[in-house]
């Protein structure tokens, strides 16, 4: 509770039992319902992507005068 919650020790441990089994149970599922979300995410994507012409961003026009590219 102390890292993901950031609940100090003594406000962690002055809470009434049942509160802090509730507190951690729901921090449990919070932490595994992100870690699959990042999973499927990651498996759904299929890799890295390369940037191309067709899905890179367009330059900005004060770069291109500044730097002359674009």
């Amino acid at each position: 509770m102390k890292y993901a919650g950031g609940w100090s020790f003594s406000e962690a441990y002055n809470l009434p039992i049942g509160l802090r089994k509730w507190f951690v149970q729901r921090l449990s599922k919070q932490l595994n319902d992100e870690k699959e979300a990042i999973e499927n995410a990651s498996k759904s994507r299929g890799g890295s992507q390369t940037l191309t012409s067709n899905n890179s961003p367009p330059v900005p026009s004060s770069y291109s005068k500044k730097y002359g590219q674009g």
